[in-house]
């Protein structure tokens, strides 16, 4: 397995370069641009004497497997996936400091798209890790990358053999784990999540898998009011993160 990883993208590298520069290995940019924010991105590197190498549209692509790569692409030191028992020892450190502790779990998440788009609200709302099965799931690549704006290169990842035994163990740390579902009877806004929570999000069309949702200390649902009868998971995602990051607001506040 290669030693280096590929970020794509403006914002990403711009990211990149302004908070983790030491971490980039090499950065490969279209030369003769005519863009002003590719130029920047260019010069700061230079200024922070990382290598640049210039490359074409579609050696770009080559190199990264992305072909909406903004005319560039840093080659950065391969981030460490944590796993069960790494996991294990960031929960007992967090819980031993803070009484908050918010894992996201991600049952099977196939569309890379919406995992970096689940870990950069995560990040956002300041998740202390996220979960995802080892197998037969999207993992970290240039374009969860891109779409994770950062996210990917910040929030600790972790890939599991086996969710349910994993959140298993959780439960015994004192964790709530909450899972989501159509056919959850509990609304999202009835749920006490000022504790310390295990978030669990379903896959794609299919939601939580039998024996995940016999995991979880509780299902809930988002109230639907429309014709659609459901949303898509990083959405959804996005709005169940954020009722934890309220409600522990208001808790601090009170």
């Amino acid at each position: 397995m290669s030693k280096s990883k590929y970020v794509t993208g403006l914002r990403s590298v711009e990211q990149l370069l302004s908070q983790r520069a030491t971490e980039v290995l090499k950065l490969y940019a279209e030369y003769q641009t005519a863009n002003p924010r590719l130029e920047a991105v260019i010069n700061q590197a230079n200024v922070q004497g990382i290598e640049i190498q210039s490359a074409n549209r579609a050696r770009l692509h080559q190199i990264s497997g992305e072909n909406r790569h903004q005319g560039v692409v840093a080659e950065i030191r391969r981030s460490q996936t944590l796993d069960e028992s790494a996991l294990r020892t960031l929960v007992e450190e967090r819980l031993t400091a803070d009484s908050s502790l918010l894992l996201l779990v991600l049952d099977g998440i196939q569309d890379p798209h919406n995992l970096g788009a689940c870990l950069r609200t995560a990040d956002a709302a300041g998740v202390d890790a996220v979960v995802v099965p080892r197998h037969g799931a999207a993992g970290l690549g240039p374009t969860v990358s891109k779409v994770a704006a950062g996210a990917a290169e910040n929030i600790p990842f972790a890939a599991v053999s086996n969710t349910r035994k994993m959140l298993a163990w959780v439960a015994e740390y004192g964790i709530t784990v909450i899972g989501t579902s159509d056919t959850g009877t509990k609304s999202l806004y009835d749920c006490d999540l000022s504790g310390p929570v295990a978030l669990v999000m379903g896959r794609e069309h299919t939601g939580l898998r039998k024996h995940v949702a016999q995991s979880c200390d509780e299902l809930v649902s988002l109230p639907m009011q429309g014709a659609v009868s459901s949303l898509n998971v990083s959405v959804a995602t996005g709005i169940c993160l954020y009722e934890v990051v309220r409600q522990r607001h208001d808790r601090r506040g009170s």
